[in-house]
C-alpha cells in the first residue's frame, strides 16, 4: 500500500505536465466495432464511444449511485485529445502496454472532444487523465503525462495484484 500511495504521489507531481481542456475541435468521430475488444487481446488500444462505454465498463445510466464495472479484465482509460502534445507522449506507450500486457488488461482511448459526455461524467477538465480500473474497488483517476515505468508499477501494483495480495501488503 505504501508503494500505491508513493505512485499515487507520483501522478499528482505530474499534474504540472498535462493540458487543459479546451474547445478546439480538429478530432474526427471515431468509430468502435465489436472486433476492437477483439484488437485488445491482440496487443492494441481500443478507441471507445459513450455506447461501448456502457456495455463494456460501466453503465452509468443506470447505475448513478456506485462503480460497478462490467468488464472481464482489468483496464485503463486514456482520456486525450488530438492537439494535446502530452497526450500525443503517452500514445505510444499505451501502445506499447497493450502489447506488452495483452491477454491480461484493456486498453481503452476516449477522444474527449468526440466523447464529451463520457470526458463530462468523469468531471475531465485535463488532459492527459488516465483512469486505472481493477477488477475488484475503486477505479483511480490520474492526470498528467507519466512515464511507462509508472503505468507500469500501477499496472502490476494496483491493476493485476488481487485483493488479498494488497491486503497483505497492508499488514506487513
Amino acid at each position: 500500500m505504501k508503494n500505491f500511495r508513493t505512485i499515487l504521489l507520483l501522478l499528482g507531481v505530474v499534474l504540472a505536465v498535462s493540458c487543459s481542456n479546451s474547445t478546439e475541435t480538429n478530432a474526427q468521430d471515431k468509430q468502435s466495432t465489436p472486433a476492437e475488444k477483439h484488437e485488445a487481446e491482440e496487443g492494441k488500444t481500443i478507441h471507445m464511444n459513450k455506447e461501448m462505454f456502457l456495455k463494456q465498463v460501466m453503465d452509468f445510466e443506470m447505475n448513478k449511485e456506485q462503480w460497478v464495472y462490467l468488464g472481464d479484465k482489468p483496464a485503463i482509460i486514456d482520456f486525450y485529445a488530438d492537439w494535446c502534445k502530452p497526450c500525443k507522449l503517452i500514445a505510444p506507450i499505451m501502445d506499447e502496454l497493450a502489447e506488452e500486457y495483452k491477454g491480461q488488461i484493456y486498453i481503452y482511448k476516449v477522444d474527449t472532444q468526440v466523447e464529451r459526455e463520457l470526458a463530462s461524467v468523469f468531471g475531465i477538465r485535463s488532459i492527459p487523465a488516465v483512469l486505472f480500473i481493477p477488477m475488484k474497488g475503486q477505479p483511480q483517476m490520474s492526470t498528467g503525462a507519466l512515464p511507462k515505468e509508472t503505468f507500469k508499477s500501477v499496472i502490476d501494483d494496483f491493476l493485476l495484484k488481487s485483493p488479498a495480495d494488497n491486503q497483505n501488503n497492508e499488514n506487513n
